[in-house]
């Protein structure tokens, strides 16, 4: 393979990925379990985050994202990607709340690798317990 094939194949996979790792953040500010899901292939782990249980079905990782999707407030923000390869790694700040007294933040790392037709086939989360702040 040379430089250029390399270069190229990256280029196209890189085309694909960018929008889903949007795609995955706008989802998490308004769009449902099951439409984040969607962005997942159909043997895909995560991991949210690091060292917790792996979640592998489609069952689980609606139930994980309906978590989320199910708070009576939430925002989330993309404050930067990079992408290599077949792996996005990019920092969000997402804010949930269940009312004005009990609203969190917190701004996680996720580490993706992707599959050849653009799915998400894992999701690694870098955060700890002490950085999910109260507002």
């Amino acid at each position: 393979m040379t430089t250029f094939d390399f270069e190229q194949k990256n280029t196209e996979l890189a085309s694909k990925i960018a929008p889903v790792v949007e795609a995955y953040v706008n989802l998490l500010d308004s769009g449902t379990a099951e439409e984040i899901a969607d962005l997942y292939a159909p043997s895909a782990t995560v991991e949210d985050p690091i060292g917790s249980d792996v979640r592998n079905t489609r069952e689980q990782l609606v139930e994980f994202y309906s978590i989320i999707t199910n708070m009576a407030e939430r925002s989330a923000k993309l404050n930067w990607k990079k992408i290599a390869g077949d792996t996005a790694v990019f920092e969000f700040t997402l804010v949930t709340g269940v009312n004005a007294d009990m609203r969190f933040e917190i701004t996680p790392v996720d580490i993706m690798v992707f599959d050849a037709d653009g799915k998400i086939s894992s999701m690694r989360a870098v955060w700890a317990p002490t950085d999910l702040k109260q507002l």
